[in-house]
């Protein structure tokens, strides 16, 4: 009976304990989470500046018996090419070997050779103010083959950048409209990514005759994108 006794003391005591531990432990239920206001937008901007420079290619070709007279004959074409270039006022830092080619022309039973052709190709970048004297200088020089111009800006850095402030400008203007119509106030900025840029070239003037080779730079858009997530309350 002894030991009844000082068992049922002690099961009371631990029924205690853990009430009294129930009530001090914390109540870790769902709490209730309110996600946070956000809109986000992409923004445009758009420069456009007359083109500055050109990028134009020349080729030359020739054809001989042998491999080796149609690849000299065209070596000495294309030295007489380049030298005319230089003589234009081209530096040598602005002409480039583009590409050298040599393949066999075979007899209409396609097995039997009958000659060599070869061709050589420069490309040359300069002021476009030039491009059209350029143009005359290499075809009287003896090139067969004319490219271009493909029209660029010296400046495109500095006006991307300012592209992009227009853009920026833009999404805010979108942003603060979507706001409004929603009832909501536009907050800080969260985030900012910027997109890809593209800038498209436009095509040449028309080529005249040798009296002088037209270019007409026309315009170029430098164009700028950006995706901007404001906080809206």
């Amino acid at each position: 009976m002894k030991r009844i006794r000082w068992i049922l003391p002690l099961a009371l005591l631990a029924l205690a304990a853990s009430a009294l531990a129930g009530v001090a432990q914390p109540h870790f239920g769902a709490a209730a989470t309110t996600a946070a206001t956000t809109i986000t937008v992409t923004g445009n901007g758009t420069v456009s500046s007359v083109p500055d420079r050109a990028s134009l290619g020349f080729s030359v070709e020739t054809r001989a018996k042998t491999a080796v007279a149609a690849l000299a004959q065209n070596a000495s074409a294309a030295t007489k090419l380049i030298q005319a270039l230089k003589g234009a006022g081209v530096s040598s830092a602005a002409i480039q070997t583009s590409q050298v080619s040599l393949s066999p022309q075979t007899a209409p039973n396609g097995n039997t050779i009958v000659g060599y052709d070869a061709s050589a190709s420069v490309s040359v970048g300069a002021p476009i103010a030039q491009a059209g004297r350029l143009i005359d200088t290499a075809v009287a020089a003896g090139a067969t083959g004319v490219t271009g111009p493909s029209l660029s800006l010296s400046g495109e850095a500095g006006l991307y950048r300012a592209a992009l402030k227009q853009a920026l400008a833009d999404a805010k203007l979108k942003a603060q409209a979507l706001a409004e119509g929603s009832g909501l106030t536009l907050g800080a900025i969260q985030s900012i990514a910027e997109g890809s840029a593209a800038t498209p070239l436009p095509q040449a003037g028309k080529l005249g005759s040798a009296a002088g080779t037209p270019v007409e730079p026309g315009t170029l858009d430098v164009q700028a994108t950006v995706t901007v997530t404001y906080a809206a309350v």
